[in-house]
């Protein structure tokens, strides 16, 4: 499954050869919402591997980014205790600006469907479960 985000480029490092085949390269976006009258500023370290650490060259920090992502996760054993690592994987990034985000609704709305692309039907709701009580038909 692939996540986005939007954020400011506020750190990028140099890339890093890990293994004779494999390299990576990291950078930190900023991302500051404002919730019930506060300021939130949040920061995400991510993480492009191998032909993608190419895809940092062209920004420069305060930059606003659009980052799509894959989280990706890892469990080992060491010293008998379970260990865990969350890896927030790039393969793309955009230039972001204000206009691309109140524009991408009215250009859904605007945009004509084509003639061949099938009409959506929902998805059945899913069975009740077992044990359920009869006299509540809601699908939720």
């Amino acid at each position: 499954m692939s996540y986005e985000i939007t954020g400011k480029l506020i750190q990028k490092s140099e890339t890093v050869q890990r293994t004779e085949s494999f390299k990576t390269r990291e950078f930190v976006i900023e991302k500051s919402d404002e919730i019930a009258g506060r300021v939130i500023t949040n920061y995400a370290k991510f993480q492009c591997v191998q032909d993608k650490t190419a895809l940092l060259d062209r920004f420069g920090l305060g930059d606003e980014v659009k980052v799509f992502f894959n989280i990706k996760g890892t469990k080992w054993m060491k010293d008998g205790r379970e260990n865990y690592i969350t890896n927030l994987d790039a393969w793309r990034i955009e230039v972001f600006s204000a206009s691309q985000e109140s524009a991408a609704p009215q250009q859904a709305a605007a945009a004509p469907k084509p003639a061949s692309a099938p009409a959506y039907s929902a998805p059945p709701p899913p069975p009740p479960p077992i044990g359920a009580d009869a006299s509540d038909d809601l699908p939720f």
